[in-house]
């Protein structure tokens, strides 16, 4: 555990705020830690790369899952990092269900794509791209042949993604699609938990739940035990983790000064994030 606990850290994939400068969120609350997975990649730039390769090729469906793996495969073959990741899912998924009964690996778009290609080459499965339309594509292990897939009557599928939530993208997106070509999700895998009742969600329609990790207080522990955060970031993250809420109001009344300070960020996306928290009042502020 305290190797993918360094991995995470070491590509800022879970990143803890400065003292007293928590992050704002896209929905405008605050919190003391933000999490991108997709950075276990290799880095930020390394991940943003991709993601720009996967958009520009969005309007070439037939050509993307090739050419996605083609990129993945180089990073796993040269970004130690990604590589042990990696070959964690896989000793994972290997302990978890019986590989032989997994007749395709699938991933949806966009992140799963850095991990669910690259994991059904290794396992030797074929490969199911899914889009948000649900329109699927089958590729062979090794991305040589693809193709549009229209039946999956009997087939028993494994997805890959990079973390689950609250799981909205499964029951919107890849479950449907799966399910509306007769195939049968059996489980999924993936890094992190980010422990906000996806995996509860994914449980209660029988899909098998292989986490790598969650986001909870033994996982800040175990950084602080690395020495990569401190006592007292370790203290805040504890009482944000009993209590998101509270916590964060607290910290705002004590520290007045800290919305002021956040409209100097020179990050164009934070003003309009303050903008929410102050025009919905959403830690009651004003009450």
């Amino acid at each position: 555990m305290n190797d993918l606990v360094s991995y995470l850290f070491k590509t800022s994939a879970v990143e803890v705020c400065p003292e007293n400068k928590p992050f704002f969120l896209t929905s405008g609350v605050i919190s003391p830690y933000f999490v991108n997975t997709q950075y276990v990649y290799g880095s930020k730039q390394e991940s943003s790369d991709l993601l720009s390769t996967i958009d520009g090729l969005l309007s070439d469906r037939m050509n993307l899952p090739k050419q996605v793996f083609d990129r993945v495969l180089k990073q796993y073959e040269s970004n130690e990092i990604f590589k042990n990741v990696i070959n964690i899912m896989i000793d994972s998924i290997k302990n978890s269900v019986n590989i032989n009964e997994i007749d395709y690996i699938s991933g949806g778009e966009r992140r799963d794509w850095f991990f669910s290609n690259i994991i059904a080459y290794l396992l030797n499965k074929p490969h199911i791209t899914i889009f948000k339309d649900h329109e699927t594509l089958v590729s062979n292990y090794d991305f040589s042949e693809t193709s549009q897939l229209s039946d999956l009557t009997g087939k028993k599928i494994l997805h890959v993604t990079d973390l689950v939530t609250s799981a909205s993208s499964f029951t919107r997106f890849w479950v449907p699609a799966i399910r509306g070509l007769g195939g049968e999700m059996l489980a999924t895998c993936y890094i992190v938990d980010r422990k906000q009742g996806g995996t509860e969600l994914l449980a209660n329609e029988n899909i098998k739940t292989i986490s790598l990790i969650s986001v909870d207080v033994d996982l800040f522990k175990s950084a602080c035990d690395l020495g990569i955060i401190n006592e007292a970031s370790l203290d805040m993250l504890k009482k944000f983790i009993d209590d998101p809420y509270k916590t964060m109001r607290d910290f705002l009344i004590a520290h007045p000064e800290f919305i002021e300070e956040s409209l100097k960020a020179t990050d164009p996306k934070t003003p309009g994030r303050i903008r929410n928290l102050l025009d919905n009042d959403l830690y009651n502020l004003k009450g």
